[in-house]
């Protein structure tokens, strides 16, 4: 499969503009997750046999591997429904805000195949919460998937910071029923101000408002949900100790480490084109960013780590750092459809070894 997308599939879809790509690569996952047959059969052959090695057990849910699809690909929540039939043994859809919105102007999406990266500054494009919670509930629900589904939720652009946290309680509300897990987005670097909801000042009271209406969700009968952050590559560690704080003190589930770099290294510095930058050049900044949260909380807190996994050996280096999951999205632009189902494999045996 590695060698047919390489000198077939690649080629194909790097001819285009990389969002046109993109859309394509949806589109067609879209239809691959409404044939059921061979969705079905696909998954036979990518996911790991459950009789031969061990599901990962963690906030409280069962994920026949350690790989899942991260947030960015599947904006509109079209594709997930085939991830599983690509090896992926969870998949996080979104960003969506409450209202839709189109995003930043094209273009806004830029490859960078010799250094096996992409800088994006889509600005959460998407249909909105209400839309994709009309969506889901015409498919299979909460303990009915074959994988989690995460939801990744962020802020509306025209929403002030003073008026985030009812953006995201709009967001929570109309979604949790639908999730298996809710993330909260607050380091995208291309919403304007995003990024300062990671200072305490701001996260506790948008987390705390987030953890009540959990809680809420028992006496109506409904299923508490886990709750994660997501957290920015380009904290400070003492920034982190700070998030990790305001974690602790409300009983959040996990975190998520770590979202795109505003950095330039190396060659990137000669690139005029703003947004947030992930693949290769992200792997160690992400790898020490786990590294630490891992070390400071003891192991308690459980993390899916993400950045830069291009390779099987680049996703054992995040679980080694103390990543209990992980996610990986520009590797399978740059690998092909079926990384996840390599990487998938290559952890199970190692695990095994």
């Amino acid at each position: 499969m590695g060698w047919l997308y390489e000198h077939l599939g690649k080629p194909f879809f790097f001819r285009r503009d990389a969002e046109e790509a993109h859309e394509l690569a949806v589109w067609s996952l879209g239809v691959l997750g409404r044939v059921r047959p061979v969705c079905a059969l696909l998954e036979r052959l990518h996911q790991l046999n459950p009789s031969a090695h061990r599901p990962v057990e963690c906030l409280g849910l069962r994920f026949p591997n350690a790989v899942g699809l991260a947030a960015g690909f599947d904006k509109h929540g079209h594709a997930w429904p085939a991830a599983a039939a690509l090896g992926f043994g969870h998949v996080e859809i979104g960003t969506v805000t409450l209202h839709a919105q189109p995003g930043n102007p094209r273009p806004r999406l830029f490859r960078f195949p010799a250094e096996r990266a992409v800088i994006n500054r889509m600005g959460f494009n998407n249909h909105g919460a209400a839309a994709l919670a009309a969506l889901l509930a015409k498919l299979p629900g909460p303990g009915e998937r074959r994988i989690p589904l995460g939801i990744n939720l962020g802020k509306t652009k025209v929403t002030p910071l003073e008026q985030a946290t009812e953006d995201y309680l709009g967001s929570f509300r109309l979604l949790a029923d639908h999730a298996d897990y809710l993330v909260v987005n607050v380091s995208s670097p291309n919403t304007p101000g995003l990024r300062e909801l990671q200072d305490a000042a701001w996260l506790k009271p948008l987390l705390s408002t987030l953890v009540a209406e959990n809680k809420a969700r028992a006496t109506e009968g409904k299923a508490r949900r886990p709750l994660l952050l997501k957290i920015a590559p380009d904290l400070s560690f003492p920034q982190v100790d700070a998030a990790l704080m305001v974690i602790a003190d409300l009983g959040l589930d996990g975190i998520i480490a770590t979202n795109t770099t505003l950095a330039r290294p190396g060659p990137f510095a000669a690139v005029n084109e703003a947004g947030g930058l992930s693949g290769a050049p992200l792997q160690r900044r992400a790898t020490e960013s786990i590294n630490y949260i891992a070390r400071a909380t003891g192991g308690r807190l459980p993390i899916i780590g993400v950045g830069g996994i291009m390779e099987e050996a680049g996703a054992a280096e995040k679980l080694d750092a103390g990543a209990s999951l992980v996610q990986l999205y520009t590797g399978m632009i740059y690998r092909g459809p079926f990384f996840a189902a390599e990487v998938a494999r290559a952890l199970a045996w190692r695990q095994r070894t």
